[in-house]
């Protein structure tokens, strides 16, 4: 089959499409034939070496895909008595191996997609939906009306966390550069704040003096001090990435790693008793023990969509032979929305 391989670290191109051995499924295991992948900006810090966990090259980067069950493996089992058969379209989050016409996945991280539900937009839902979704309603257990600002909102979770707030109530602030400020206006946000012309702690404090209840930041680095500054009593500061360490150029910097490690805040226990905030960091692939509480969620998900409530957007779709030109359009800051690449 063929998969894209990260040959050694570095910038996009080091993304090189190659013949792989197909994989078969082990007891408890099923093969699929993958139609779409999401792209996020974790393959981008993984295919650069700075992603926690990632494989030492060659390996085959991704986290997500959507697809068809081809093969069942024996006591392959969804969740319960409940059997996935060949044939029902289903999305995964997975550990690295996305990039490639098959996948072998644990049947209990798969999920069947709502019935209608395209493939793009069922490899867009994973990783994006869960991250915002996690954050916000089961570490930070947002009520309605409560306050959050989203860091790159017109991002792939920033866009997942806007859709999810508005169906829940909340009061949203987002961040964004100039050319997507009415875009952010256009899906809802309630606050649009332009990082270039505006300091977003004084437009957030202008409209909640005594701070809000939660900021997601996947910047991380100095952005994090200033993050913390626009919480309130009870405020919840959510940690989920660290694209601070990442720059531009997609280029591996250690200068960079090394500036964004050492500007991220420490944040002591005493002082956030004081203060009553709390620092929530949020990663799925860690989350391999917790699994029935996922389920729950994306099937929480997956009932908004069918009941309108939420829909990816989808920025770009790539062909799979085209995954370093993906990598270099999210580099670029192109994106608005979910980045795919197709398997045909």
């Amino acid at each position: 089959m063929r998969a894209v391989v990260v040959r050694r670290y570095g910038p996009p191109e080091v993304l090189e499409v190659q013949q792989v051995p197909d994989p078969q499924p082990k007891p408890g295991e099923v093969l699929i034939r993958v139609r779409a992948i999401g792209v996020n900006f974790a393959d981008l810090l993984a295919r650069m070496g700075l992603y926690p966990g990632t494989p030492k090259p060659p390996f085959v980067p991704g986290l997500e895909i959507a697809g068809v069950v081809e093969k069942v493996g024996d006591g392959a089992r969804q969740a319960g008595d409940e059997r996935l058969q060949p044939g029902d379209a289903v999305t995964a989050i997975t550990h690295f191996n996305a990039y490639a016409e098959w996948i072998v996945v644990p049947a209990k991280e798969v999920h069947r997609l709502p019935p209608g539900m395209r493939f793009e937009d069922g490899a867009a839902i994973p990783v994006n939906y869960m991250t915002a979704y996690h954050s916000m309603f089961v570490m930070g257990n947002l009520q309605p009306g409560d306050r959050v600002l989203i860091h790159g909102a017109a991002g792939g979770v920033g866009i997942a966390a806007v859709q999810l707030a508005r169906a829940r109530g909340l009061v949203t602030f987002g961040t964004a550069g100039p050319t997507k400020q009415e875009y952010l206006r256009k899906i809802g946000v309630d606050h649009p704040i332009d990082y270039q012309k505006s300091d977003f702690v004084e437009v957030v404090r202008k409209f909640a003096p005594d701070g809000i209840e939660m900021v997601m930041d996947p910047i991380g680095g100095k952005n994090l001090t200033r993050s913390q500054q626009c919480l309130g009593p009870t405020g919840r500061l959510v940690v989920y990435g660290l694209s601070e360490a990442a720059g531009t150029s997609g280029k591996r910097s250690l200068v960079s790693g090394l500036k964004a490690l050492a500007q991220t805040p420490r944040f002591h226990p005493l002082r956030m008793m004081s203060q009553n905030l709390a620092v929530i960091g949020v990663s799925l692939g860690a989350m391999e023990s917790r699994l029935p509480l996922l389920r729950r969620e994306i099937d929480d998900i997956f009932k908004m969509y069918t009941e309108g409530k939420i829909k990816p957007v989808i920025a770009k779709t790539f062909p799979l032979d085209e995954a370093a030109a993906a990598h270099q359009y999210i580099h670029d800051r192109k994106n608005i929305g979910k980045v795919i690449l197709s398997v045909r």
